[in-house]
């Protein structure tokens, strides 16, 4: 493939590695140095000139750190005239921060998607946005990407006759249908309620649970509370057996282990949005790949074709 270049951060150059070798292009190196007062400075060690520039950078802890480092290669890649500019954000953790729903507070997802732009970013390539709203947050093109298909491949290895796709939550609803109707199963809802304090609470779960084989579909699993909460109340109504799955696994502050400890959740599915945390371990966790379709967008996106097709059919097992 001629004329693009695609970098890597630090944040996960092993998920930008894949990605280019399914393009059949080299990763071109990047050097990330700090001055004795802590500032970062970035140094992209190939040509960019009139190249089409791909920057793969997940915003993952140090989400601060990462995001500086991405908004300074996209300013270097302006500065080296760049023919275009797409961050590639396999997981874009201040889309969280996408409503007003307390007085004076601030709305990460909107800013941080400005920074990306006037850093000179022309296009964004996310993958399963925390909401799809956070699409207005950019003044330029996104393209969403989701990773039900490579889950659903997943799944599809299993009985799925008596499944339920259960939703921690009524915001995620409509993703788990989406879902369900790729694996053919059922559908339910946690009802959940956050608090001030961060506690969480789900009273109940909507929807036929009893003697099914459950998977709880999530968007991300960071610390792991409201999967904890959910568990709880599926248990009341007796499943014949829990999987967990999400696109993004986080799972912050020994969250999978947590998890792995429950003894009847047989599976943990996440795909490689991010690096699994070091030293957090289970064997019940599955990590899918989601750098064949990264990189399938790419180069649809470097050819001018179309992203949405993408979707149109399903996922080889």
């Amino acid at each position: 493939m001629r004329d693009i270049a695609v970098f890597s951060g630090s944040a996960h150059p092993v998920l930008a590695d894949e990605v280019c070798a399914h393009l059949g292009v080299p990763l071109s190196p990047v050097r990330v140095s700090r001055f004795a007062n802590d500032c970062l400075e970035v140094q992209l060690r190939a040509n960019c000139r009139e190249r089409d520039v791909f920057l793969v950078q997940p915003l993952v802890k140090p989400v601060q750190e990462h995001l500086v480092e991405l908004l300074l290669m996209c300013d270097a890649a302006r500065g080296a005239s760049a023919g275009r500019i797409t961050v590639v954000l396999p997981h874009y953790s201040y889309a969280r921060s996408d409503k007003k729903d307390a007085p004076r507070i601030s709305l990460g997802g909107r800013l941080v998607a400005d920074l990306l732009v006037a850093a000179g970013a022309g296009r964004v390539l996310a993958m399963t946005l925390h909401s799809p709203q956070v699409h207005g947050f950019f003044p330029v093109p996104v393209d969403h990407l989701h990773a039900l298909r490579e889950l659903a491949a997943h799944f599809r290895r299993y009985d799925l006759s008596r499944a339920t796709v259960v939703s921690p939550d009524l915001g995620n609803a409509k993703e788990a249908a989406a879902f369900a109707r790729l694996l053919g199963a059922r559908v339910a809802a946690g009802a959940k309620q956050r608090f001030a304090d961060g506690r969480v609470s789900v009273s109940a779960v909507i929807g036929d649970v009893a003697g099914r084989d459950v998977i709880v579909l999530d968007d991300e699993i960071a610390g792991g509370s409201t999967v904890l909460e959910l568990l709880d109340r599926l248990r009341e109504q007796g499943p014949r057996t829990i999987r967990l799955a999400c696109t993004h696994g986080l799972f912050a502050s020994g969250a999978l282990g947590r998890l792995g400890e429950q003894p009847d959740v047989l599976e943990i599915v996440c795909t490689n949005t991010v690096p699994v945390p070091a030293g957090d371990h289970t064997e019940k966790l599955r990590v899918l790949s989601i750098a064949p379709a990264l990189a399938e967008a790419v180069r649809r996106i470097h050819n001018g074709e179309s992203v949405s097709a993408l979707f149109d059919a399903p996922a080889a097992d």
